[in-house]
């Protein structure tokens, strides 16, 4: 194997990992931001406007981390700089 295949593979390997892992944390803080949002509301029907309010809030807060895990792994794949690299050295050393 060549060295842009195995930065290839490397590449595709880490970006499912990131995912993998990085939306682990996410969706269980989402699962219990959401129940203890709605036993909230179970509780106290007349404070719904705060507590859907602060939700949403941390909901986005919390998915943000989902989405800077899926903006590394599209890095990873698409724009790896290394890739670059590789090539380039490549192309020198065939000339």
């Amino acid at each position: 194997m060549d060295s842009v295949t195995i930065i290839a593979m490397v590449s595709i390997f880490t970006a499912g990992i990131t995912i993998a892992i990085g939306v682990i944390g996410p969706s269980l803080g989402e699962g219990k931001a959401v129940a203890t949002a709605l036993t909230s509301l179970a509780q106290q029907p007349d404070a719904s406007a705060t507590i859907t309010r602060t939700l949403f809030v941390g909901l986005a807060m919390i998915e943000s981390t989902a989405i800077y895990c899926f903006v590394v792994s599209m890095i990873l794949i698409f724009a790896n700089p290394f890739w670059n690299q590789v090539i380039a050295l490549a192309q020198a050393a065939g000339k």
